[in-house]
């Protein structure tokens, strides 16, 4: 059945579970985050469709249906699955996106490895999921495609069904024409997503930065700027940007270039924070660590970030306050994205060797300052070691958004406890009311983590007050709108419902 809605997603949108030798599809475990939100969409179409890919030995014969009918709590849709070999999941994923694009996008440049890039197979990958969206599209169908591991499709896309509206949103940073014109096939990237009628990023500073490297290559005219709403806009993070292109002009056609900041599910997450299981779990945290003050770091293991440095900052602190040791612990979350992947096995090492030093150094038979826990904590439980924080120290080197600052904020049902974020995290724009930090100085790193141990609590819920009404604005709904509203740019397309 043709779609009126086509996401295009590397991932599929369900869990396989198998049940007796049999393939189940359930739904995911938890309705917090990407996926969940991007299902949600099928209810404001007559049929929605999902574009993602599937391992498979054989692509010619893979022992799976390509396309399954799924019907669950968001709708009814089809998934088309993309059969793909190890060799290309290895080279479109691991290889082309994560060692060429990754580091370019966050700007490390001296961490980009441009040799072992098989482009021809990067193409065949998006060609492919080019060809099952423009199968599964209606006719005048939107068609969203996700993030920079699938940049070419929008362009092949075009020239498959020129009748469909293409949307593009960016989960990653978007770096200024000098770094992004490191890369080789800068020109094929850029003209691909001049063939969308959107492009969306999460803040003002990635969406002018495109326009910038667009206008490095080709004939751009910006045809509208706007001011950043003052909600929108902290001037003392890195990120911030008062004016913004809005639409821009080429080869006749405008594209709609927007800044749409990814949100939470405030809703849930209270509902979660409010149950009483959430809050003994909390409760026998707080017990764990005594009388000292938590502070609580999440993250995934990369270099962008910032895991190292920031246990080298608490190593400074402890060194430097000798009366501060025995009366604050860290503990540092940094899940494994990838130990097959020789940087992050790496980066994982060199955080539990740091980690492991200081404990060494400083830790006494009552005490140890650093709990180490590198493997998924289940959500309801990340949500009781929220609460039980007294600090939350997220300082990333370099992230398009950073969605775990929100999940603290929204956890705080008490009103209480400080959030620690670096400037370079999209989200500071927005959370002004955070304590802001540059994680790139040692200087400016220590001091926020000893003012945020003895902030008073009239200081303390002032800011988180300001944070969480920042945080509801700016919900995964809020986004969601957002979305709708530039799906409608420009002409009105038949089947598809704007709320």
């Amino acid at each position: 059945m043709p779609s009126d809605l086509v996401i295009v997603y590397h991932r599929q949108p369900y869990e396989e579970v198998e049940v007796d030798g049999k393939i189940e599809f359930r739904e995911n475990a938890s309705p917090n985050g990407i996926v969940p939100t991007l299902k949600s969409f099928f209810g404001r179409v007559d049929h929605g469709a999902w574009v993602a890919w599937k391992a498979a030995e054989d692509p010619s014969n893979p022992e799976f249906e390509r396309v399954v009918e799924i019907s669950d709590s968001y709708g009814d849709y089809s998934v088309s699955r993309l059969p793909l070999t190890p060799a290309q999941v290895s080279s479109f994923y691991h290889v082309t996106s994560k060692e060429a694009f990754w580091p370019i996008l966050h700007s490390f440049k001296e961490k980009y490895n441009y040799d072992p890039v098989d482009w021809p197979t990067f193409r065949e990958v998006n060609w492919s999921f080019a060809e099952a969206a423009a199968a599964e599209a209606a006719e005048n169908a939107v068609v969203w495609v996700h993030d920079y591991n699938l940049w070419l499709v929008p362009g092949y896309l075009r020239k498959l069904r020129p009748d469909v509206r293409i949307s593009f949103f960016h989960h990653t940073p978007f770096p200024a024409a000098d770094m992004f014109n490191v890369l080789p096939w800068r020109r094929e990237i850029v003209e691909s997503l001049l063939a969308c009628d959107v492009v969306g990023f999460h803040i003002a500073r990635f969406v002018a930065n495109f326009v910038q490297v667009a206008q490095s290559m080709f004939d751009i005219e910006v045809v509208e700027r706007q001011y950043v709403a003052e909600s929108e806009l902290d001037e003392r993070s890195a990120l911030a940007e008062r004016r913004s292109p809005t639409r821009i002009s080429y080869e006749g056609r405008e594209i709609a270039v927007a800044a749409t900041p990814v949100g939470v599910d405030v809703g849930y997450i209270r509902q979660l924070a409010s149950e009483e299981s959430t809050t003994e779990q909390a409760r026998a945290i707080r017990k764990e660590v005594g009388e000292a003050q938590m502070v609580l770091s999440v993250g995934r293991t990369d270099y962008t970030k910032g895991g190292a440095q920031q246990l080298e900052s608490f190593e400074r602190v402890l060194e430097n306050r000798p009366d501060l040791r025995g009366k604050v612990r860290l503990m540092h979350v940094s899940v494994s994205a990838n130990r097959n992947m020789r940087v992050y096995f790496d980066i994982q090492n060199e955080i539990e060797q740091v980690a492991g030093r200081i404990n060494g150094r400083f830790g006494t038979f009552e005490w140890q300052p650093i709990a180490l826990i590198s493997r998924a904590i289940p959500f309801d439980q990340l949500i009781a070691y929220y609460q039980a924080a007294d600090v939350c120290w997220i300082t990333p080197l370099a992230d398009g958004m950073n969605l775990v600052c929100k999940e603290f904020v929204s956890s705080r049902l008490d009103g209480d406890g400080v959030l620690i974020l670096s400037e370079f995290a999209g989200a500071a724009v927005q959370l002004g009311n955070a304590v802001i930090v540059n994680p790139y100085s040692h200087r400016s790193m220590d001091q926020a983590l000893e003012k945020a141990l003895v902030m008073p609590e009239d200081e303390r819920r002032t800011r988180l007050a300001g944070l969480r009404e920042a945080v509801e604005r700016y919900d995964i709904r809020a986004w969601a709108s957002a979305q709708m509203a530039l799906f409608d740019h420009g002409a009105k397309r038949p089947g598809f419902r704007v709320a």
